[in-house]
């Protein structure tokens, strides 16, 4: 009989009668990869891509130091995120040139050597794509900045964390490639994404990087069992859940993510508002309950998605 480790369980072992490939005692399932998701929620695309040697990215002293030199850049400069800088709360600053006339670039010249700079970066690429944009130097490679205030989820955080961090970002700060974003995304939506159901869902299909979980659009949200059926009055319930998550972290104005969600230094006041999301979240669910442990309901999930997976494909064949 298989030895399973968790530790959780007694002694850290437990024996059980089969275990899969995701290493849980559970149903021989396997989650693949969709290019959208089950439901009528928004699309999670990645941020843009720059595809510029650094020439586009700033620091706090670059930036200053630019707009010192160069005051007209300062239009010009946007806040840039990648996820480090969302989690650890570090200032980074891009140029975007979205819209910049060839007669202002040609007034910043430190700007000018920087846009030159990309567009010979470009042309020395294998890639005959990325040759392609060196006739676009002063855009990013691919732009898919949102024009309106948008969520946005890191590919990359920690295991150590019990909820993978994400937040509401304003339009005028640019996501990077290296963070998911979710435009018009409302606060039923945030609620159940930074629930435990779909933290759950998140540690058994995501990748890794070295330790770290690393959040896939098409293999964790795509593929993520939303709740189905539930009365429309408890939508609401999830939404004052959600809104008093956001609250609570308004009381540390100068503490990052990083600070917030760390298990040791998590404010008391933040992870009572995430255990009643959770609960909220729960309650739409119809077989998930509140005292199953994490490798139970990942099961209970399995199934779900068992079930999803094959209506959304026999309804597909029939459409073509």
């Amino acid at each position: 009989m298989p030895i399973l480790y968790n530790p959780k369980y007694p002694n850290g072992f437990i024996e059980v009668e089969h275990i899969n490939g995701y290493l849980i005692p559970g149903p021989d399932i396997y989650v693949e990869p969709r290019a959208k998701p089950f439901f009528k929620v928004p699309s999670m695309i990645y941020g843009s891509k720059p595809t510029d040697n650094g020439n586009f990215l700033l620091t706090t002293e670059e930036r200053d130091e630019l707009i010192k030199k160069n005051p007209r850049a300062e239009k010009w400069i946007r806040p840039f995120l990648g996820a480090k800088e969302f989690i650890q709360g570090k200032k980074r600053y891009c140029l975007w040139l979205v819209d910049c006339p060839p007669d202002e670039l040609r007034k910043m010249p430190l700007v000018y050597e920087r846009v030159k700079n990309v567009r010979e970066f470009r042309l020395q690429s294998k890639k005959a794509a990325t040759r392609r944009d060196a006739d676009k130097p002063t855009l990013f490679a691919e732009i898919r900045q949102p024009t309106t205030d948008y969520l946005l989820i890191p590919s990359v955080s920690s295991e150590r964390r019990r909820y993978v961090p994400i937040g509401y970002i304003d339009a005028n700060t640019i996501a990077s490639n290296l963070v998911f974003v979710l435009p018009d995304a409302d606060l039923f939506l945030f609620g159940v994404l930074t629930s435990s159901v779909h933290m759950n869902w998140m540690r058994l299909v995501a990748g890794r990087l070295r330790n770290d979980y690393r959040y896939s659009n098409t293999l964790v949200y795509n593929t993520f069992p939303f709740p189905l059926y539930y009365p429309e009055d408890w939508k609401p319930r999830v939404e004052k859940t959600a809104q008093k998550i956001l609250d609570a972290r308004k009381n540390y104005p100068n503490a990052t993510y990083a600070d917030l969600y760390d298990e040791i230094s998590m404010p008391y006041d933040l992870r009572k508002a995430h255990e009643e999301n959770d609960l909220a979240v729960l309650s739409l669910y119809r077989g998930l309950k509140p005292d199953m442990d994490e490798v139970t309901m990942q099961v209970a999930l399995l199934y779900v998605y068992e079930i999803l997976h094959k209506e959304f494909d026999d309804l597909e064949e029939e459409q073509l």
